[in-house]
């Protein structure tokens, strides 16, 4: 049965000396990847939705850094050898006293003070321990006033980057750190209308 043997043209392919450092020479790397590969595939999936996860972003609070309909990736896993450090941008469950969220409901916003830290919001300026902030990735500067706050140890102070569109610490005060959920890494899709 001749029709069942390679074509000269096949042999001429695979035996040509420039074509042999192919991997695919092989053909190997076709074959089911066996006990070992399923393996691999299921601890790099645990270690995956263990230490990270892809959220939506679903309002403008965070415009123009992230915009309504993004998805962004969020580790989980630095908190537990680092502090939250200023500029950091979090996802974080809302603090216990506010109605209106669901139990699993998860907020995003920048940290822009630590425990220890005195905040303040005036003339349209974010001052932190007195010393106004240049804050170049805000939407616009706040229209609204805040009084000398006091962020306790434990706590961080977090607010929007469109901060005149932002339910945050402005409005409900300090977080407590235990309530962040993880840091965001990076947008991985940004809807093409926008």
């Amino acid at each position: 049965m001749s029709f069942l043997r390679p074509c000269a043209l096949y042999k001429s392919f695979i035996t040509f000396p420039s074509r042999r450092w192919m991997p695919c020479q092989s053909w190997g790397f076709l074959r089911w990847p066996g006990f070992d590969g399923f393996f691999r595939f299921l601890v790099i999936a645990l270690l995956w939705s263990t230490f990270s996860e892809i959220r939506f972003i679903p309002s403008s609070s965070m415009y123009p850094t992230l915009r309504v309909g993004d998805r962004i990736i969020v580790e989980k896993a630095s908190y537990f050898f680092r502090s939250p450090a200023i500029n950091d941008i979090v996802t974080f469950r809302p603090p216990e006293q506010e109605t209106g969220f669901g139990k699993d409901a998860v907020l995003i916003k920048r940290i822009v003070a630590k425990g220890g830290d005195l905040v303040q919001v005036h003339h349209g300026s974010l001052y932190v321990n007195g010393v106004a902030q240049n804050e170049d990735f805000i939407a616009e500067r706040p229209s609204y006033t805040l009084e000398l706050k006091y962020v306790p140890s434990g706590h961080v102070y977090v607010l929007g980057d469109n901060r005149n569109n932002s339910y945050d610490s402005h409005a409900w005060g300090p977080l407590p750190v235990e309530n962040i959920v993880g840091r965001y890494v990076m947008c991985c899709y940004r809807p093409s209308n926008h």
